[in-house]
């Protein structure tokens, strides 16, 4: 009885050419090691066609959609890296249910799926990171990696005061944050133009921290990752990064997340 349900296990896992373990696949395209790949799965954070998947799953590469925190994997030599102005107004996904224009949309001739490695709020603007490579997507948003980001802020309110309010540490969504630097760059009646630099990029965190410093927001553009600058992309403008801007930006500790 045993013996013929392993040759039925066997049978279904030949059924098709190329079908392999997740952690396998995950391993094999740079992902994690398998171990850390049977996490991720169990954390959920996998799916496949659009499923969240189970451990023990298997999946043909290649032919399956498989998704990890909703980047799309694919053999590493179709990884593209490329960085958008994102203009204000659009939203950073890939559909939305409520009709706005997306991301996707300003990288519609690229010919091929890329997915924001983070995030810049509808009101925003500025760097965005756009890769179908999953594992360097992590590395330029986990916190872990310490990637600054640069944005310039134009506020209302008590912007030189805010200087040494926004370097201070403070509770922002249950987690203690503050700026690695903070810094004035012009001022005017009721307001000014600050530069601050995060290591983190929590969800809309420059706007709450500012909000904690009694700051009101106008506008928030985003010109630096890490060594990766905006420059002079016009906005809904992209280009692809460089081989050296990809390896400087992949630069991390071994000591990181997916070591």
């Amino acid at each position: 009885m045993n013996a013929g349900a392993d040759n039925d296990d066997r049978h279904e896992e030949s059924s098709e050419i190329g079908r392999e373990r997740l952690q396998k696949i995950l391993s094999s395209y740079g992902v994690s090691s398998r171990r850390e790949a049977e996490t991720m799965i169990v954390s959920g954070r996998v799916k496949v066609n659009g499923i969240t998947a189970k451990l023990g799953q298997s999946a043909i590469a290649g032919k399956d959609e498989i998704t990890v925190d909703g980047t799309l994997l694919v053999p590493r030599g179709q990884l593209i890296y490329i960085m958008l102005n994102k203009p204000r107004g659009y939203v950073t996904t890939m559909k939305d249910e409520f009709g706005r224009k997306t991301v996707a949309g300003l990288v519609s001739g690229l010919g091929s799926r890329v997915y924001p490695a983070g995030r810049l709020d509808r009101d925003s603007e500025g760097l965005l990171i756009m890769t179908n490579d999953g594992r360097f997507a992590n590395i330029v948003t986990h916190p872990s990696y310490n990637k600054e980001k640069v944005y310039e802020v134009v506020v209302r309110g008590d912007a030189a005061g805010a200087e040494r309010l926004l370097m201070l540490p403070m509770v922002v969504d249950s987690h203690e944050v503050q700026a690695v630097s903070a810094r004035l760059l012009s001022c005017s009646p009721g307001g000014g133009v600050l530069r601050i630099t995060v290591s983190e990029g929590r969800n809309r965190q420059i706007r709450k921290m500012c909000a904690n410093c009694r700051l009101i927001v106008k506008a928030l553009k985003r010109v630096s990752i890490g060594p990766l600058e905006l420059g002079g992309l016009e906005p809904g403008q992209w280009r692809y990064l460089t081989e050296e801007e990809t390896g400087q930006l992949m630069s991390v500790s071994e000591r990181g997340p997916l070591g």
